[in-house]
């Protein structure tokens, strides 16, 4: 086989599942975008559950490369990386005209009841996403009340991005994406003048 070959077809499948849903997008059409037979399709993925594992699988290993990594090289201060990922996701809304959204959310919302098996992989890809957010919440140090549970928060700012995407695409305009970035922002404001309140409190004390 051709070196790149099964990445060739992951990224394909991962951008027709994106473009058309997982059900809609049938293995002849990924063998024709992305140049290969099915022969050379299933020597590396035996069924299209299993390709869709490996898209999963392949989401897992990209973040970094791909989204996470490019934030936080752009912008140093971790709290505000959290408003840089949003802002890149919003300006993916964008390009789209509010189509598409996040490959893992809609792949949730699609195979999650019918492929209950994938759901781990599903649910790692979340995981991941939130640790990040975790680690830069726990690199702003005392800037954060002491009391805040970081790990909750991460969650949550996963929530508000879910959420904003798909009342997006539902509505066609990115009012309510930006609503809710908004709301975040007053929350995370409020976080950090309560931080800043304890820290001067502690140093003085």
């Amino acid at each position: 086989m051709a070196p790149g070959t099964a990445d060739r077809i992951l990224q394909t499948a991962a951008r027709l599942f994106l473009e058309q849903g997982y059900s809609a997008t049938g293995v002849s059409t990924i063998c024709r975008e992305a140049g290969v037979n099915s022969g050379s399709l299933y020597h590396f993925f035996p069924s299209k559950d299993a390709l869709l594992v490996g898209v999963l699988k392949w989401y897992e290993e990209h973040l970094d490369p791909l989204v996470m990594g490019p934030i936080e090289k752009a912008e140093p201060d971790p709290v505000e990386r959290i408003f840089a990922l949003l802002a890149w996701y919003r300006s993916n809304m964008v390009a789209t005209e509010c189509r598409l959204g996040c490959p893992i959310g809609n792949l949730a919302l699609e195979v999650s009841d019918t492929h209950p098996e994938v759901r781990p992989h599903i649910d790692v890809n979340f995981v991941n996403w939130a640790a990040r957010i975790e680690a830069w919440l726990h690199e702003a140090g005392d800037r954060l009340p002491a009391d805040l549970d970081r790990r909750a928060m991460s969650k949550f700012v996963l929530t508000v991005m879910e959420g904003g995407l798909m009342q997006a695409r539902a509505s066609d305009e990115l009012g309510p994406f930006d609503d809710s970035v908004a709301q975040l922002r007053a929350y995370v404001d409020g976080l950090l003048a309560r931080g800043q309140s304890q820290h001067t409190t502690g140093a003085t004390a």
